[in-house]
């Protein structure tokens, strides 16, 4: 097991913790809608963002509950992103992780709903309080996720993704899709920890880059992933992008050219790292795995 594997693996253990502590009894009224929550948010997956944000807060020295804190909210933001990407009105799509999507398990209805209620539930953690952090850097990291997933962030993204289908965007454009669509959570994920661990404004800034770096790189890295691998290794349908006739790097660079692109990118992500009081080993180490992961 690579350093990047095993330490995605000790974080998953530890925000699926932390979501269990937060989510509802799947028992309790109204109790469909909490089991379709629970089945949304713990249905597996890598964990990616929250393996940034442990990677991050301990090369910064962050205290440890307010990581788990924001841990669960990104992952349950991510969660309800990919169950509302997955609806007929946007991907139409019924394979995520490996299993139904949302919307075929229960229904359309209830997928909205859990949707809705998992993006409450994440700002409702980062809203309580935590002892080891002021109230100020409590709201910066509040905001800055806040931010990531608005009109600016996450669902402008998927916005422009969407009006984008049937048409070859360039590069340049392609590039500002996914900033918003990927990189923003991913950036705030780095950014937040640096909030929560008081880290000056020019750590801040330098953990924005390697995360912007970073969250194209995965991007173009999953575009290539969706042309050549298969859907029994994704976990969801492959090829999926083509018949939508999205844009997506290989469309306009090739597999070779995009392949070298995310590789460049993960470069400048790494480089773009600042000197941190703590071990930064497993932020390059994520950075590496995210172009050379599998699914």
């Amino acid at each position: 097991m690579s350093e990047a594997e095993a330490w995605l693996a000790s974080g998953k253990a530890r925000v699926e913790a932390a979501m269990l502590a937060l989510l509802p009894a799947e028992d309790s009224e109204p109790a469909r809608l909490h089991e379709a929550m629970r089945y949304a948010a713990l249905n597996g997956g890598k964990r990616f963002r929250a393996g940034l944000i442990y990677a991050a807060g301990a090369a910064l020295n962050a205290p440890a509950d307010a990581l788990d804190r924001l841990a669960a909210a990104v992952e349950f933001i991510h969660a309800y992103s990919l169950v509302h990407d997955d609806l007929p009105a946007m991907d139409d799509d019924g394979l995520r992780r490996g299993l139904p999507t949302l919307h075929v398990a229960w229904d359309e209805a209830t997928a909205i709903l859990a949707g809705d209620a998992l993006q409450a539930l994440a700002f409702e953690a980062l809203a309580r309080p935590l002892p080891a952090v002021s109230a100020l850097a409590q709201l910066q990291t509040l905001n800055e996720v806040a931010f990531a997933i608005g009109s600016m962030g996450m669902a402008g993204g998927q916005a422009m993704d969407i009006e984008a289908e049937g048409r070859k965007l360039p590069v340049a454009a392609l590039e500002g899709v996914h900033q918003r669509k990927t990189g923003r959570l991913i950036q705030a994920c780095v950014v937040g920890a640096a909030h929560l661990s008081g880290s000056p404004d020019a750590t801040r800034e330098a953990l924005s880059t390697y995360a912007l770096h970073l969250g194209l790189a995965y991007q173009v890295h999953d575009d290539v992933l969706d042309e050549t691998s298969d859907t029994a290794t994704l976990g969801k349908t492959a090829g999926a992008d083509a018949r939508r006739e999205k844009s997506t790097y290989p469309s306009c660079l090739g597999i070779d050219g995009s392949q070298q692109l995310a590789e460049r990118l993960c470069d400048q992500a790494i480089t773009a790292l600042p000197p941190l009081p703590g071990d930064a080993s497993a932020l390059v180490a994520l950075a590496r795995w995210a172009i050379a992961r599998h699914h």
